[in-house]
């Protein structure tokens, strides 16, 4: 019985080839898969700075166009000369055109649509602004309200409502 102990005892020492070469394949399958996963994340981590420069974008313009009176007049020749929210319907603007003046390299790969629409809510008139920026593979829209409430030194039934359409975005 001794005998029997030790050789059972000897058997149970270490692995055999075969157990080494299972154990190797499962180990390099594991870390393939691993591997491929963090390929993936690493391809799309670019895409939120991406999200946030073309968000960027469509916010300054927005609030560039929000900006200009209500009233229409005839199209200004360019755009430093725009004084009203009509003078911006159908416009592309350029990602390095971004800011007026100041050149912004890294918006190179986004071009920026204006759409101006008249977008009456009751009694009020107003103009519902869209800027759509394209680019790098992503759309990114903002939608904008402007309206010819003005400054009233008593609140206008329509003034909280016109507020909180004051922008919106989607993508």
């Amino acid at each position: 019985m001794s005998t029997e102990i030790a050789l059972k005892r000897h058997r149970e020492q270490g692995l055999t080839l075969i157990e080494l070469i299972m154990a190797i394949i499962i180990i390099s399958i594991s870390v393939v898969g691993i591997l491929s996963v963090l390929n993936v994340t690493v391809k799309s981590s670019a895409d939120p700075m991406l999200y946030k420069q073309a968000i960027a974008m469509a916010e300054a313009i927005m609030e560039e166009v929000l900006a200009k009176d209500y009233t229409c007049t005839p199209r200004e020749a360019t755009r430093a000369l725009y004084d009203d929210v009509c003078d911006y319907d159908g416009q592309t603007i350029f990602g390095t055109d971004t800011l007026g003046t100041a050149a912004v390299p890294a918006l190179a790969a986004y071009t920026a649509t204006i759409v101006v629409s008249d977008f009456p809510i009751g009694a009020i008139p107003m103009k519902q602004v869209i800027v759509t920026v394209t680019g790098s593979g992503i759309t990114v829209s903002e939608n904008g309200y402007r309206s010819n409430i003005g400054l009233c030194s008593t609140p206008h039934p329509y003034r909280q409502l016109a507020d909180s359409l004051s922008s919106k975005r989607s993508w």
